[in-house]
């Protein structure tokens, strides 16, 4: 099962419509997380609390972890998220608030260093931006060192159309560019 974590906002979402052109190369069945209708608990003291009492207690299967079971649980994940101040929409990052599930997405070795759980050989982070993405490191790093540092998720793969927004840009140019980008990192539709 690929997982598709929806960040998009806008209608006629220029990344949405790289996202989706990236899932028909992959195929699949798809389970599609839309943040824009999710309702995010604050990651305030009670919160923390009452998910480290859960976690402790091994109660992984509370409504508090559905998130997390559902990313580690995924085959692949693809990533939709517009490069918005130098990162990515804030429920993106309430998301991984979510998600960061000790016992579920990764646990500690005896050393203290990060192991993660998930069974994802692959991410994949699609993003457009109006202008240049001046430092990948502030979106498109951030998940990276998620999936790489805790989660267990080795490949990451950055797709992005940049310069949208630019006076005289041709705009769907970009855009094709961009699928055709997709299509040579995925000559094949992958078998779930």
């Amino acid at each position: 099962m690929i997982l598709f974590i929806d960040a998009c906002v806008r209608a006629g979402s220029r990344t949405r419509r790289l996202a989706e052109h990236l899932l028909g190369r992959l195929g699949g069945p798809v389970r599609e997380e839309k943040l824009s209708g999710l309702r995010f608990p604050a990651a305030d003291a009670d919160f923390i609390e009452q998910r480290d009492a859960l976690s402790h207690a091994g109660s992984f299967e509370h409504p508090l972890f559905d998130l997390a079971r559902r990313f580690a649980e995924a085959d692949e994940i693809v990533v939709a998220a517009p490069f918005w101040d130098l990162s990515f929409p804030s429920a993106l990052k309430r998301y991984f608030e979510q998600v960061n599930a000790l016992g579920v997405t990764f646990t500690y070795s005896p050393e203290g260093v990060p192991v993660g759980l998930c069974r994802a050989k692959k991410l994949w982070y699609v993003t457009t931006a109006g202008g240049p993405v001046f430092d990948d490191s502030f979106g498109y790093g951030y998940v990276r060192a998620l999936a790489r540092g805790f989660y267990g998720i080795a490949e990451t793969q950055l797709v992005k159309a940049e310069g949208l927004d630019i006076l005289g840009a041709d705009v769907e140019a970009i855009l094709r560019r961009a699928e055709r980008e997709i299509d040579a990192l995925c000559p094949e539709q992958r078998a779930y």
